[in-house]
Formats: structure tokens, sequence, C-alpha cells
């Protein structure tokens, strides 16, 4: 398999606490199989010996790339900001942000590349394996194209599709030649910034193969926290990202999903006692606005009682 064109591919890998994954993960990336690929390391101010296994593996086995591997050392700012420093950081034509307790297929960066060639396409995503400590499972993703996007976004919302950042690899023009949105919290942070990408995105294509191994048996991961903690993560990053579009006069990447997640902080200060409405004192006037719709994740059961909350008591 080869690429006329030789796209550079930049691999970027925050990384923190992921001192027993990290040594699987870096020899997937080292052992790529095509000749063009930036390797990008952040190191968010981790506290375990990450660093120095990596340090470690690159002078024992793998000097020989070198001038390929860029290390970043930044204070520990989290999950978003630390994608972002990547980026920032990243010389490619094409970027695939993964997690350094994962690891990829030898052959991903060629296949990607291949497909990036033989298409140009803004966005090429791929299938995956969920590895729990005991079974793995393969997800195959829905097929998407720039004419449909709009419902790819909705479903990203819904969780009708994946959010993931590391199965999506995108040309780093979309975030650079663009204004993109950093959310704060690292729950569903993917979602936030994909959702961006994918809607500045002109062509976009789902190359059918597994090239990702996602590890679920990290016990430091963010998805085993608790689940209160991860929901209102995960509500104020999209509060924030919907009022980061909303003095857009024209479509956004919001635009068809902002209700749904108005609705959605409401139940969650409804239920769960959040703070959201003095925390986003805009809220109220949002909801109120807010269509009702089938498209969301809220029922419309949930919609109606939300709605009829907040023009009673807000």
């Amino acid at each position: 398999m080869s690429s006329t064109n030789n796209y550079k591919i930049s691999l970027v890998a925050p990384i923190y606490g992921v001192e027993p994954f990290i040594g699987k993960f870096a020899e997937s990336l080292f052992k790529q199989t095509y000749n063009n690929v930036e390797f990008v390391f952040v190191n968010d101010g981790t506290k375990d010996a990450s660093m120095e296994v990596l340090e470690q593996l690159i002078e024992e086995k793998y000097e020989h790339l070198r001038n390929r591997i860029v290390i970043v050392n930044k204070e520990n700012e989290g999950l978003p900001k630390a994608r972002k420093t990547g980026i920032e950081n990243a010389t490619g034509e094409y970027v695939l942000l993964v997690d350094s307790d994962d690891w990829l297929e030898h052959t991903a960066a060629e296949k990607l590349m291949s497909e990036a060639d033989r298409t140009h396409a803004d966005l090429i995503y791929c299938d995956f394996i969920k590895e729990y400590s005991h079974r793995k499972s393969t997800k195959h993703e829905r097929e998407y194209t720039a004419e449909t996007k709009h419902r790819y976004i909705a479903n990203l919302f819904n969780l009708r599709a994946y959010g993931y950042t590391w199965n999506k690899c995108f040309r780093r023009s979309l975030y650079t030649d663009n204004t993109i949105f950093t959310p704060l919290y690292g729950m569903h942070e993917d979602i936030c910034l994909m959702s961006q990408i994918i809607f500045y995105a002109k062509s976009i294509v789902h190359l059918s193969e597994v090239l990702y191994h996602y590890r679920l048996d990290n016990p430091n991961s963010i998805s085993v926290q608790n689940i209160h903690t991860r929901h209102l993560a995960s509500i104020r990053n999209m509060l924030d990202l919907c009022h980061s579009y909303k003095d857009s006069h024209t479509i956004s990447p919001v635009t068809y999903v902002a209700g749904g997640v108005y609705i959605r902080a409401g139940w969650y200060a409804i239920v769960h006692g959040y703070n959201l409405w003095q925390e986003y004192r805009w809220l109220g006037e949002e909801i109120k606005k807010a269509q009702y719709s089938t498209r969301y994740r809220s029922s419309l059961l949930t919609q109606l009682i939300v709605k009829a909350y907040t023009h009673i008591c807000r």
C-alpha cells in the first residue's frame, strides 16, 4: 500500500497518569508501517513515571525516530487543553488525536493516509475495538457524508454516534482555519471538539476497517468517575459550547442540538439539584425558546416537564 501524496500525519497524544499502559501504546505508534508520521506527546504535568517510561523506550529502541518525535511539557490543565496544545505543535496535514492508554493497529496511519490520498477527504473515520479486561467488542460506525453531517452531529449529542477523537483523522487546517471552542472539562469534551471539526469538514469518508483499540480497564480513566461528576462536567462543556456560538447568525455546529442541550441541563438541574440556573443565568430563557423535538436525547415527556417547570419557576 502506498500514498502518492505521502501526506504527513501527526499522532497527538496527551499523557497523564498512564505509566502502566504507555509502553504498549508508544510501541504501537513507533511501529507504524507508514513512513511520514509525526509523534506529538504532550506531558500534561503527569505525576507518575509515564514520561520516564516513554523516554527510556525511545532511547533503547527508537532513537532513530527522534527527529519525528515532539515532546511538549506543560502544567496540568486537563485533557481538552492538552489536545489543543498538541494540535498547535503538530505539523502534519492530517491529525489523529489518540489516548495514551490505548493502542493502534500498526497499519493505522498507512491505511488512513492511503484513504486520504484516494479521496482527499477532510475527515476520515474508522472502526475500532473496545478492549475490556476479559472480553472485547468490535464497533462499526454508521455511514455519514458531508451531506449528512448535521445528522452526524445530532447523533453525537444524543449518543447515537461515537464522539471519540481517536477514530477521526482530520485535516489540521479544519482546526487552524476556524475558531474552535475548547471545552474546560474532561467529559464529552470529544463530542464538543469533533462536532465542530465535522461541521467544518467539506468531505467525510468512513473507512470501514478496525484500526484502533480502546482500553476500558484503566482504573484512572475519566469514564469510571462518579456518574454525577461526569454528568455535570458533560453538561457544562456542552452549555459552554452552545454559548460560544449563541450569537452566530448562520448555521453553526450547534444549530440543531442546542435546544436539546438546554433541555437536558434543565432536567439535570431539577433532578440532581445542580446549580446550573445560577451558573448560566441565560439558561431559563433558552429553555423557553427551545423547540420540542424527537431528535433530542431527552424524551418528549422530559422536555414538557422541563419547559413547564422553567415557565412556572424560572
